[in-house]
């Protein structure tokens, strides 16, 4: 019996051991949770605070907080398949060369659709060309359509279009000849902007025309002829196709199809840009 006994006051002890014990641990992660809870609220409240007090800390807080949930976002839509999210960029459209016809005058109008017919390009850049034909034509003194028929035989309105030796954009301009030209509009990168392309173009030719005493001998020194016996028909080309456009702007009706006299074979078009003399082209 006295065996049992201390058995029993044993078992006792032991349950009160580990009773005693499991509240002491109970009690402890308790406290610690409460002082870790505690801690959290007092850091959120001390942050708040501090950015009460500083304006442009709260701002760099919520600007940071955008950026990643704009973040996300895009991440999202990436994965979904939109690839355009994230690069959108409202002002590109002022990058571009283009201009309702709807704006331009009658004539330029007429010229402007028989053009983007002619030559298959969209009718709002070539517009916006157009438009800039007849403003630029004006302060030189050339005709627009003089101005239109050179772009027209040089690059049929390819703005990025490039001869073997370098003359390049809309009106074949040798860039590496004229590139004091293009430093008013940033640097000769601005060949193969239209625009850019177009008035620089167009000062070149009112220098060969100045040069050479007519418009016609003047295209032979802008396509660098001036020097040969034969310009291989390019000055017939450019004045065949301004007939076309003159006719176009007066309401008269002709064929997109109309073909342009004079035309020299390719090769000798590949021997006018390798082989002429005058600086100007």
């Amino acid at each position: 019996m006295r065996a049992i006994d201390l058995l029993r006051r044993a078992q006792r002890a032991t349950t009160r051991s580990v009773g005693v014990f499991v509240r002491d641990v109970g009690a402890g992660l308790l406290e610690v949770s409460h002082n870790t809870l505690a801690l959290v609220g007092l850091a959120a409240v001390a942050v708040a605070l501090f950015g009460a007090s500083r304006p442009e800390l709260r701002q760099q807080v919520e600007t940071q907080a955008l950026a990643w949930l704009q973040d996300r976002h895009e991440q999202r839509e990436i994965a979904a398949g939109n690839v355009l999210v994230g690069l959108d960029e409202p002002d590109a459209v002022a990058r571009a060369t283009a201009t309702d016809p709807g704006s331009l005058s009658k004539e330029q109008a007429a010229v402007a659709q028989w053009l983007a017919r002619r030559y298959r390009v969209a009718t709002e850049p070539v517009a916006a060309l157009v438009s800039e034909a007849w403003a630029i034509g004006r302060r030189a003194g050339l005709e627009p359509t003089l101005i239109l028929a050179v772009i027209a035989i040089e690059s049929s309105f390819n703005p990025f279009a490039q001869s073997p030796v370098g003359a390049q954009g809309l009106m074949q301009v040798m860039t590496r000849v004229h590139d004091d030209k293009y430093g008013a509009f940033g640097g000769t990168h601005a060949a193969f902007d239209p625009i850019t392309n177009l008035r620089v173009g167009v000062q070149v030719l009112k220098e060969c025309i100045a040069r050479a005493g007519s418009v016609a001998e003047g295209l032979r020194y802008y396509v660098g002829a001036a020097a040969l016996a034969s310009d291989g028909g390019y000055a017939g080309r450019v004045l065949a196709e301004q007939q076309h456009l003159r006719a176009v702007a007066e309401g008269r009706r002709v064929p997109v199809s109309v073909p342009n006299t004079g035309q020299p074979a390719p090769e000798k078009v590949a021997a006018l840009h390798l082989g002429g003399s005058s600086p100007a082209r």
